[in-house]
């Protein structure tokens, strides 16, 4: 029988450690380990600047789904979710590299060479336009 190992964190209001447990059993090894900080401990998570964006809008994503269905010449009835890989919808580099000029014509942004290679999914490519349009909006 193979052994089990786990470690869980949680974070509390003060910068200690607030409690540390070891569970063993004959097939597993568990240490829980809680820790915290005080608000005067990460003062940039006070600034009225944070934000956090955690993926693109909904219409983004369509539009993306859109923009590659038509680049990989899709039937209109296949379905495209932002999990959806470019590879295995059937694309090769070349296709990418036509989809993220399509994506930057569509958009009006510009994409590095670099970012590019990056985008493998549908997602991958919303957040990198999301991104790359607030970037020219704040300029």
């Amino acid at each position: 029988m193979a052994a089990v190992s786990a470690t869980s964190v949680t974070f509390g209001s003060s910068l200690k450690l607030l409690k540390s447990r070891q569970i063993t059993g004959k097939a597993s090894s568990l240490k829980m380990v809680t820790v915290g900080w005080t608000k005067s401990g990460f003062p940039s998570l006070r600034t009225s600047r944070f934000r956090v964006s955690c993926s693109a809008k909904p219409e983004t994503v369509q539009k993306v789904c859109e923009i590659v269905k038509k680049q990989l010449a899709l039937p209109a009835e296949s379905e495209l979710t932002p999990e959806s890989k470019f590879a295995a919808l059937g694309a090769d580099s070349l296709d990418t590299v036509e989809i993220v000029m399509s994506l930057e014509e569509e958009f009006g942004i510009s994409v590095e060479e670099e970012s590019s290679q990056n985008i493998t999914t549908v997602q991958e490519a919303a957040d990198l336009i999301e991104k790359l349009v607030q970037k020219n909006s704040e300029a």
